[in-house]
């Protein structure tokens, strides 16, 4: 079980864990061995790290925790989406999903329990947010998913923090997990296959340009214009479209990287022609493309997912004015497959 005074492992930078070892008076290279260990041969077991002397193992056992959150409940889609509710101590619990495409494993991971944005078709706001992941916690469901893909000799090539929660609200854990996934002694993960999913906080996305870690950034807009954006997204009274825009706008020329507008289509909401087009007019402003994605339905609320036809015209006016868009393929739909689903399934089942 984890233990309040200690470090979890997963939170530690390599400059942290060796600055500890330099402290224990070990051998400059012990930090890397352990690395190793965790993130190369994904052993947290101490006991399991038998190039470490039995008293090193006692010693690192007892100064850090190396706990990992459990699995609660796994789903697989038939597509090979696999779908973990992660627990930790103190019943914190939240989703991470991996997305199997070609070659690439994506792991979609989440940054909070439940969600502040309150986006009046996800799950993941129906109760509130609970509480920030720390670092640690944020990282380890991507150790989690590593595990689970082991077996097959494969590794999560991609990350992208569009599960449940707003990242941006979190900056200080998720800069930290950033920084761990990225890092060539960790997980190594290229900047460029990591990407950042957002409500819209500029003064984050601003600070976000500045970190050196030229991420992908992607907003979730979900509507082309003010009133109907703050009727689907409460959240978005603080921060005004135009703000997020100019943000966007510097996070290009800071990073260099194109902005990914999201856009979860709601029939007969948000999925018209005249959306369309001011859509459009919205990426004329910016360098961007457009992922379209048809809504997954979450029991009890009363949005619709949009038949293809409408789908196909949408991308079709958006492409006929120079937009980059595209449909993204739904994965996992006979598994839950919206954010905050399983979390939400597994409350209620565990209700008295």
């Amino acid at each position: 079980m984890p233990v309040a005074d200690k470090p979890s492992f997963f939170a530690l930078s390599p400059a942290e864990l060796d600055a500890l070892v330099r402290q224990w008076s070990w051998p400059a290279f012990r930090g890397r061995q352990v690395r190793q260990w965790v993130y190369d041969k994904l052993v947290c077991e101490v006991q399991r790290m038998s190039n470490l002397a039995q008293s090193d193992r006692r010693k690192l056992s007892d100064a850090i925790d190396l706990s990992v959150g459990e699995v609660l409940r796994h789903q697989s889609s038939a597509d090979g989406t696999q779908k973990l509710l992660v627990g930790w101590e103190g019943g914190a619990a939240a989703e991470c999903v991996m997305i199997p495409d070609g070659p690439r494993r994506t792991a979609c991971i989440s940054a909070q329990v439940g969600c502040p944005v309150g986006c009046k078709f996800c799950a993941s706001g129906l109760d509130g947010l609970k509480q920030n992941l720390g670092a640690g916690r944020i990282v380890q469901q991507v150790f989690v998913l590593n595990r689970l893909l082991a077996a097959a000799g494969q590794r999560i090539s991609h990350v992208v923090f569009m599960g449940m929660g707003e990242p941006l609200a979190n900056y200080a854990n998720v800069i930290g997990a950033l920084r761990i996934l990225h890092d060539k002694q960790c997980f190594n993960i290229g900047a460029r296959k990591i990407t950042i999913s957002t409500v819209g906080v500029p003064p984050k996305m601003r600070q976000l340009a500045e970190e050196g870690l030229p991420v992908n950034l992607a907003i979730s807009l979900h509507a082309p214009e003010e009133t109907l954006r703050r009727r689907l997204i409460p959240w978005a009274e603080h921060f005004a479209l135009k703000e997020i825009l100019d943000a966007a706008r510097y996070y290009f020329e800071r990073t260099g990287r194109e902005i990914t507008l999201e856009y979860i289509l709601l029939s007969g909401v948000n999925d018209r022609p005249q959306q369309a087009r001011q859509l459009a007019a919205v990426c004329k402003t910016l360098r961007a493309n457009v992922n379209l994605i048809r809504y997954n339905e979450v029991e009890g609320l009363p949005f619709v997912r949009p038949g293809s036809e409408a789908v196909m015209k949408f991308q079709t006016i958006l492409r006929d004015r120079g937009v980059n868009a595209h449909v993204r393929k739904s994965r996992g739909r006979d598994i839950d497959a919206a954010c905050g689903q399983l979390r939400r399934k597994a409350q209620f089942a565990s209700a008295p």
